[in-house]
C-alpha cells in the first residue's frame, strides 16, 4: 500500500490543488485532487493484464478548470454537494423558514448551486499508508454559501483496498438545521475498446423510480418499473429497449433498507471489466450522459454522448420539499454518514 501526493502549482482560493494517489499491492491506484475531490485516475489490471482507466477526465488539471469546458459541465469525478441534483424552483423550508437557494439550472437548484462543493480546494487532513491506502479530505461550508443555511463542516475519507475495491465514507455535522445530499459524479466506462457504454451489461435491484416533471424535477410520485424500459432487476444491454435519443436520467430506488450497505448497481462490459457498486444510501441516480460534448480529454479522445455511465447514490433528489420521502434535514448534534463502495473485479 502507498500513498503520494503531487502538487500542481496551480493556487485557488489560497490554496495549491494537489493530486493524492492511493496504490495497493496489485498495481491498481486511483488519483484524486483536492479540488472537488475529483477522480482523475482509476486504473485496474483488465483480463489482458494491461493497465485499464475506467473513468472519464482529462491528463491535467488545469482541463477540470477551463472555461469551454465549465460552459458545458458535466461535473466529471467530482463530489457534489450540498444537495445533489434537483430542488424545486431552488427553494425549501426547515421549521418555518424558507430559504431561497441560487438557481442554476432554469428555475431550479442543482448539484449545490453556482459554486458547489465540487469547484473548492479541500483540505487534505489525514493520510494513511495501513492497512489500507486512504486519505481523508474536509471542506467547511460556511452559512449562506449559495444560501443554505449553517456552517457545514464535511469530511470525506477514500480507502482502496487490495481487492480493488475504493471505499467513499462520508461524514457532516452543522450548527444550525441545514439540507444535505451528498454523492459523487464519476463517469465510468468499462470497456477495453469500445467509446461507448450501450452494450454494457447493467443491473440494478430496484422495483421503482422517481417520476420527474418536464425539468427533470422529481415529483414525489413512484412509478413501477414492471414491463418498461427502466427494469432492469434481472439485468440487461443498456441500450435494450432504450430511447435512444435520451438514454437515462433516473433515480431508482433501490430494493434495500435504507442504511444497509447494499448492492446498487453491477454493470459490465463484454470485452472489459465489471463494476459493482455497493452503497448505505436509498437511491442510485443512473445517467448515461446524453449531454457530453468534451474535446481533448483522456489522451485526446472526445467524450460524446452515452460514452460513459454514472451510478449517483444518494438520498431522494428534492426530498427537502417532499415529505414523505427519507429526511435530509442535517441538524446539530447529528452526523450525517454515508458510504459508498466501487467494486471493480475482471
Amino acid at each position: 500500500m502507498e500513498v503520494s501526493q503531487t502538487p500542481t502549482g496551480i493556487i485557488i482560493d489560497q490554496k495549491e490543488v494537489i493530486g493524492v494517489t492511493l496504490q495497493n499491492d496489485t498495481g491498481s491506484f486511483v488519483k484524486i485532487f483536492n479540488y472537488g475531490t475529483i477522480i482523475q485516475q482509476f486504473v485496474v489490471r483488465n483480463a489482458a493484464g494491461e493497465e485499464q482507466d475506467i473513468v472519464l477526465g482529462f491528463d491535467r488539471f488545469d482541463s477540470y478548470i477551463d472555461e469551454v469546458y465549465l460552459q458545458n459541465y458535466p461535473y466529471f469525478g467530482a463530489i457534489i454537494g450540498r444537495y445533489a441534483n434537483r430542488i424545486k424552483d431552488g427553494r425549501f423550508n426547515i421549521d418555518g423558514t424558507s430559504h431561497q437557494l441560487t438557481k442554476n439550472n432554469g428555475n431550479d437548484c442543482l448539484h449545490g448551486g453556482l459554486v458547489g462543493f465540487d469547484r473548492k480546494v479541500w483540505d487534505i487532513v489525514d493520510i494513511q499508508n495501513a492497512p489500507q491506502a486512504q486519505v481523508t479530505f474536509e471542506y467547511l461550508s460556511i452559512s449562506g454559501e449559495e444560501s443554505f443555511p449553517g456552517n457545514l463542516a464535511v469530511q470525506l475519507t477514500f480507502e482502496l483496498t487490495n481487492h480493488n475495491e475504493l471505499i467513499l465514507t462520508y461524514r457532516a455535522q452543522t450548527d444550525e438545521p441545514t439540507a444535505i445530499n451528498l454523492t459523487h459524479h464519476s463517469y465510468f466506462n468499462l470497456s477495453a475498446t469500445a467509446t461507448t457504454i450501450d452494450d454494457h451489461l447493467h443491473q440494478m435491484p430496484a422495483s421503482h423510480v422517481l417520476e420527474q416533471d418536464e425539468n427533470w424535477v422529481v415529483t414525489g410520485k413512484l412509478l413501477d418499473v414492471t414491463g418498461t424500459h427502466h427494469d432492469f432487476r434481472q439485468g440487461k444491454t443498456i441500450s435494450e429497449n432504450w430511447d435512444p435519443a435520451n438514454g437515462y436520467d433516473q433515480t431508482y430506488i433501490l430494493d434495500k433498507a435504507e442504511g444497509e450497505l447494499a448492492l446498487a448497481s453491477k454493470t459490465l462490459a463484454p470485452d472489459g471489466l465489471t463494476l459493482f457498486v455497493y452503497s448505505t444510501e436509498p437511491v442510485a441516480h443512473f445517467y448515461t450522459a446524453k449531454y457530453l460534448n468534451i474535446k481533448n480529454g483522456k489522451n485526446g479522445r472526445d467524450y460524446g454522448p452515452f460514452s460513459a455511465f454514472c451510478v449517483e447514490t444518494q438520498h431522494h433528489p428534492n426530498a427537502i420539499n417532499i415529505r414523505e420521502f427519507p429526511n435530509t434535514v442535517l441538524r446539530p448534534g447529528e452526523t450525517y454518514r454515508q458510504t459508498t463502495v466501487y467494486k471493480v473485479t475482471r
